[in-house]
């Protein structure tokens, strides 16, 4: 059983501290955050315990350090945690720019520790069934493909919405790893990139409580509509703006030399996966088998399904069993370069090609995801 510390008690550590029970080996046993009233609160809410930044990272019982402050803090927070010769794990994206992701890769080579990053979505049993359709050539060699992630933005239901418009989120680096993240697990690395990017509007007014009527400042792209060109000759469009009111597009679409595949949104863990042949045949992919595409959650009136914690749950059983865990620092990192690439390649208007490349993590089988599960 590894013990577990949480660092950042904002909205998503919620989601950490109720799912992670449901896996095996690992165990949440304290919080942190810079304001200890708020670390109390979540403690007391799940009964762990409160500490400082620093009683956590000299906690002998802790023995992975999950990283949820803002993006701006991760790679601080990150690095901390490695000096502190604890495993780390972070939610997207993990670090900002290239540099700050070799200077924790070298950290953690020098220390023999792991680090892990979210998104853990992919993982889920729509995108896992998607990806096995795929590898059995269901579709034929995939060519091209789009993804759609567009809406009008995050001021309208967060209580603190501020960093969702400063850089390294926008919604490109919030949503984006989501969706870059599933397709490279489907597709492989990207090899380069290019893009047009806007900031339309300077401000925006928050309309969520209790700081409804502020107006907070908007100091990064909201609106990104990018070319991928894969190394595996599949070229994608990836559209990501908070500007959009409504739109018609679906979430993501891959065409291949033999068919044509629909899948879900890749923020969530299920959904419905479509396969069209090349005669019109319809075909809808077993989602449903997969543990991690069952529904466990009620979304606005849409049974969803939620693991977030079974990236690190899956990296602690790979330090158990002498393997590498699927949402590795190496995936991020090359997510991370394609999303910076392609905020550089629309301010700079050309083509860029990517330094990074990684390797496809391993399927989550539904054997393999069982044996996750308590």
């Amino acid at each position: 059983m590894l013990g577990i510390g949480i660092i950042g008690c904002g909205n998503i550590s919620t989601a950490y501290l109720r799912l992670a029970p449901l896996f095996k080996g690992l165990e949440v046993r304290a919080v942190a955050d810079l304001n200890l009233d708020t670390a109390r609160a979540q403690a007391s809410a799940f009964d762990v315990r409160a500490h400082s930044v620093e009683e956590l990272l000299a906690a002998d019982d802790i023995d992975i350090v999950v990283n949820l402050t803002i993006p701006d803090a991760h790679f601080e927070v990150t690095r901390a945690i490695l000096q502190a010769g604890k495993h780390a794990y972070s939610e997207k994206p993990i670090v900002l720019t290239q540099e700050q992701g070799e200077a924790l890769r070298a950290l953690a080579a020098e220390k023999g520790l792991r680090v892990g990053s979210a998104p853990d979505t992919f993982l889920g049993g729509a995108h896992q069934a998607a990806r096995a359709a795929i590898d059995a050539g269901q579709i034929g060699d995939v060519v091209a493909g789009t993804a759609h992630v567009m809406n009008h933005g995050m001021e309208h239901w967060h209580p603190n919405p501020d960093f969702f418009f400063l850089p390294g989120a926008g919604p490109m680096l919030d949503i984006g790893p989501y969706y870059v993240t599933n397709l490279i697990q489907l597709l492989g690395p990207v090899a380069r990139v290019a893009a047009l990017t806007s900031t339309p509007a300077t401000t925006r007014e928050i309309l969520s409580e209790p700081r409804r009527g502020e107006v907070i400042p908007v100091k990064t792209p909201t609106n990104i509509h990018a070319l991928l060109d894969f190394e595996s000759g599949a070229t994608i469009t990836l559209s990501t703006s908070w500007d959009v009111w409504a739109h018609r597009h679906g979430h993501m679409e891959l065409y291949g030399s033999k068919g044509t595949m629909f899948l879900p949104d890749p923020n969530w863990f299920s959904g419905e996966v479509e396969v069209v042949d090349a005669t019109g045949n319809s075909t809808m992919l077993d989602t449903d088998t997969h543990p991690f595409g069952i529904p466990n959650q009620d979304n606005h009136g849409t049974a969803k399904a939620n693991y977030r914690t079974v990236g690190l749950a899956d990296m602690a059983a790979a330090m158990q069993d002498d393997r590498p865990h699927r949402c590795a620092l190496e995936l991020a990192l090359h997510a991370v370069d394609v999303m910076t690439a392609v905020l550089d390649a629309g301010e700079k208007g050309e083509v860029i090609k990517l330094s990074s490349t990684c390797q496809r993590p391993e399927p989550l089988t539904v054997d393999a995801a069982r044996a996750l599960l308590k």
